[in-house]
């Protein structure tokens, strides 16, 4: 098998869409419906021989009252019992997608990325399937036989605390940014928490930046010259976003530039706003 990298395109991914060593995984998230609605999308279109992942159910913790956050990374344990019932094992390659630009998709991939497996992301995900001229399978999801996937602790020194943002934010060792869309960072709308704005100190760097109009990743050298001009030096530099989903599609593309593997804020702003101590700032990013 040839490998294609972090980025599979969808050529790529037709000419191995029945090897017995790629696995490829639907990502699904619905802010209402939830596990319902995001199966139903699943059903109603996905790439031949897909399993499917729910970010509520699967990518995060199921209990996350308490935090960090609103979606809590889950027990190590769990989740590779979860990746294991997709027949997934540790050897396989995993391609992960979805319906949102890699917004949600980005969310596998890291977990995976972190904890020592083969992963790629779909450029484009199923829009740029489609575009391509790929089949559509509808139905639900086809049983698997279980595999052996083990399960790996999560790595500390890719995983930030609150605590970890502020005395990051007091040093300026590291660039802190906000993946999220330019109105919730500056404070103008905010649909999923109870506090609107950004970390103060943080700069704005919206997740779909990092793609062209087609929702297909910009070149490595455009990435990096994005993230220098934000302040990115190393693989210090930590991304949140509202629940630390979105927040890994600039780790991704970070990484995709060359800057190693920067850090995630696992709670991000739905975790910062628990401690109504700590500052909040609103307005446009400073220069």
């Amino acid at each position: 098998m040839k490998n294609p990298g972090m980025l599979a395109s969808a050529a790529w991914l037709s000419g191995y869409l029945k090897h017995p060593g790629v696995s490829i995984v639907d990502v699904r998230w619905s802010p209402k419906g939830g596990i319902t609605a995001t199966r139903r999308e699943y059903e109603d279109g996905h790439i031949p021989g897909a399993g499917f992942l729910d970010v509520d159910r699967d990518l995060a913790r199921a209990a996350f009252v308490g935090g960090p956050g609103r979606h809590p990374l889950p027990d190590p344990e769990v989740f590779a019992s979860k990746i294991a019932a997709l027949g997934i094992d540790d050897e396989m390659f995993v391609v992960a997608y979805d319906d949102q630009r890699g917004s949600l998709a980005a969310r596998l991939w890291w977990m995976l990325w972190v904890t020592g497996h083969q992963v790629a992301l779909l450029d484009g995900g199923l829009e740029a399937w489609q575009r391509a001229g790929g089949d559509i399978e509808r139905g639900p999801q086809k049983a698997r036989e279980k595999a052996l996937f083990t399960a790996v602790p999560w790595p500390m020194d890719r995983i930030v605390t609150a605590g970890g943002v502020e005395s990051t934010v007091r040093s300026g060792v590291a660039s802190v940014l906000d993946a999220r869309v330019g109105e919730r960072y500056r404070g103008e709308i905010e649909p999923h928490d109870p506090v609107a704005g950004h970390i103060p100190g943080a700069r704005s760097a919206p997740w779909d930046l990092n793609l062209d109009p087609d929702g297909m990743f910009l070149e490595p050298d455009v990435l990096r010259a994005r993230y220098e001009a934000l302040g990115v030096s190393n693989d210090a530099a930590i991304a949140y976003c509202g629940s630390g989903v979105t927040a890994c599609h600039d780790l991704f593309a970070m990484r995709l530039a060359g800057f190693g593997d920067a850090r995630l804020f696992e709670g991000s702003w739905s975790e910062w706003i628990r401690d109504r101590e700590r500052p909040v700032a609103t307005g446009p990013d400073f220069v």
